[in-house]
């Protein structure tokens, strides 16, 4: 009986978690496998190298609405462009004001220094992201 508790705790702890604790599942957004560079020299990149800026990108397999990449002064968030709280529609594209998000649909802001709104159970769908020199990589 022991052995079988130990097992199956180790089991959980193997599999329940991911390498790095990083989780964006979302049950109304898909999971897109992509990967892709963004290089601030380039001319339609380089407003991320001044904080609170956000640029929209579209990477080849990525997500329907884009990808928001955000500066945050320390780092950079990547987030993706739909609303995270109801399936993708025609009304489902976030808008870029300021530090914000904006979901049409539901009427909502959402903050992109950390993907969160007030009263809805999902924030944005956050993406890995990893800066090397002017190259950011964004990945899921």
């Amino acid at each position: 009986m022991k052995k079988a508790v130990i097992l199956s705790l180790l089991t959980v702890l193997t599999w329940g978690c991911s390498k790095d604790g990083f989780s964006n599942q979302n049950p109304y957004l898909p999971n897109y496998g992509f990967s892709m560079e963004v290089n601030t020299n380039l001319p339609s990149y380089n407003s991320l190298l001044f904080t609170g800026n956000s640029v929209r990108v579209y990477p080849v397999n990525g997500p329907t609405n884009g990808v928001i990449v955000f500066n945050t002064g320390s780092t950079y968030n990547a987030f993706d462009g739909s609303c995270p709280n109801q399936n993708i529609t025609s009304c489902s594209k976030l808008t870029l004001s300021s530090s914000n998000a904006h979901c049409e649909c539901e009427g909502e802001n959402y903050n992109l220094f950390n993907g969160q709104t007030t009263g809805k159970p999902y924030g944005l769908k956050q993406y890995r992201v990893q800066v090397n020199g002017n190259i950011i990589t964004v990945y899921n």
